[in-house]
């Protein structure tokens, strides 16, 4: 197999005019809003040889229809090209459509569910993952949930880098991949609009002229106190009242009763009754973000992706540093970008341009250098040279069918149709607890008092246990 790759690797890096090949298939397999958004986003930006379906998963956490239409926006798809299936007829779907590629485009404890299905075919379609946004801390989890995957998908020689490290110290060896993120095409001014915002190099300034509003791009998952969420409302309104000529939109991904990638407990629509005045001109909304930001003037946010988009726009962005900069922030990426402030610049309206050191590693390499389509066509030709090799599950294996049966349970909630999902999701429970509680005890004979991280609460309503993170 070592050999087909080389060959076929070779031959792409010989003819670099590849596109015009034979045509290919690609299925995208997809779960939440944000999946969606970035799995058809990225299939959109493959060659014209490539024709793409693209299928939701049966989950708790599927798109709303509403939803699905604001995530396939700018896409090559429809709502009406979108079917719903459910994870048992994922493998005759595949027999019908026999793809030459698979892109999971799923949470990663997701991706460690449908991966094995595949990868047991005869004859496997090259199997690819990735992220729908910042992946930075590059965190190992991240890699053994797609150790059973070809090609994982990155957005910046950073990640890639810190990617490598990671599966080089799990002896995972695996491709990683650098596309730019699909959502990055300027849509103000041309290619000189990310130029103009990188050259600001940090520097302070208000609201574009050209815009009409101030968006604050909320995030399920920080700042997670309700406290902290007022205080970010509060400053909003506070902007709002002193700008009467702009419209402060808090642009939200999902209305009440709808789900979303990561569970938001506090949502902002709720807690705006907690301010003792609301201006008019402050409103929640929700939508594609390319349609807010192509009327916006600036951009708020903690951490969220958004804020890569305002900046290829050349839009001033502001990254509220109140609540710290951490890895549990999720915003230690844009550590040296220039682009921190704090509610107190919000509420003067100094907004920031992103530094153009930080974006040249950070998201914004430049197209002509990335090489993740490259790689999926030498591993489709190496495919049709020799099949594709079984890439198996190394790490986690523990607990076997009992196991597979929990994590299984853990991504379909009530939609999963195995009888032994119920019993090994209440055993897995048990055990659970039971390993947390030495955990603890462990820490205290040892002389700690760090306490035992909270458990994040899932997608069906019960508890993420062992503390695993849903890393993307």
């Amino acid at each position: 197999m070592t050999g087909a790759l080389e060959r076929a690797d070779a031959a792409v890096a010989a003819d670099r005019e590849w596109p015009d090949a034979a045509p290919r298939r690609l299925l995208v397999v997809a779960d939440s809003d944000s999946y969606v958004k970035w799995g058809a986003a990225l299939a959109s930006t493959l060659p014209g040889t490539w024709t793409a379906e693209l299928v939701i998963l049966a989950s708790p956490v599927m798109p709303s229809g509403r939803q699905l239409a604001h995530a396939l926006d700018g896409t090559r798809f429809t709502s009406g090209d979108v079917r719903v299936v459910h994870l048992d007829d994922l493998d005759a779907l595949v027999d019908g459509l026999d793809p030459h590629a698979v892109l999971l485009s799923l949470r990663g404890p997701f991706v460690r569910v449908v991966a094995p299905i595949l990868q047991d075919r005869d004859d496997r379609p090259v199997l690819l993952s990735g992220f729908p946004g910042l992946t930075i801390p590059a965190v190992p989890k991240a890699v053994i949930y797609r150790e059973q995957t070809d090609l994982i998908v990155l957005h910046s020689r950073r990640e890639v880098a810190e990617f490598h490290a990671n599966a080089a110290e799990l002896g995972v060896d695996r491709r990683f991949g650098l596309a730019t993120l699909p959502f990055l095409a300027p849509r103000r001014g041309g290619g000189a609009a990310a130029a103009r915002g990188a050259g600001g190099a940090g520097r302070a300034g208000g609201v574009a002229s050209d815009g009409t509003d101030v968006v604050f791009a909320a995030q399920a998952k920080v700042p997670a106190e309700p406290d902290d969420r007022v205080r970010v409302l509060e400053a909003l309104a506070e902007l709002a009242r002193r700008r009467g000529d702009l419209r402060v939109v808090v642009k939200v991904r999902a209305r009440r009763g709808e789900a979303q990638t990561h569970l938001e407990e506090h949502g902002y629509a709720d807690l705006l009754d907690r301010l003792a005045d609301v201006p008019s001109n402050l409103v929640v909304e929700d939508g594609p973000m390319a349609a807010k930001l192509a009327r916006a003037g600036a951009l708020v946010t903690v951490s969220s992706t958004a804020a890569l988009e305002a900046v290829a726009m050349g839009l001033p962005v502001l990254l509220l540093d109140d609540f710290g900069v951490s890895p549990g922030m999720i915003n230690t990426v844009f550590e040296d970008s220039g682009l921190f402030g704090s509610t107190r610049d919000l509420v003067e309206g100094r907004f920031r341009h992103a530094d153009a050191a930080w974006t040249a590693d950070n998201y914004f390499h430049g197209r002509g250098d990335d090489d993740w389509s490259a790689q999926l066509h030498a591993l489709v030709e190496a495919r049709e040279i020799v099949p594709l090799a079984r890439l198996e599950r190394v790490h986690d294996r523990s607990g076997g069918a009992v196991r597979a049966a929990y994590e299984r349970r853990r991504m379909l909630g009530s939609y999963d149709r195995d009888p032994l999902g119920s019993a090994a999701w209440a055993l897995g429970r048990v055990a659970r607890a039971v390993v947390r509680r030495v955990r603890r005890l462990r820490r205290r004979l040892a002389g700690t008092t760090d306490a035992a991280p909270t458990p994040r609460v899932s997608v069906d309503g019960g508890r993420v246990l062992l503390d695993v993170t849903q890393v993307g």
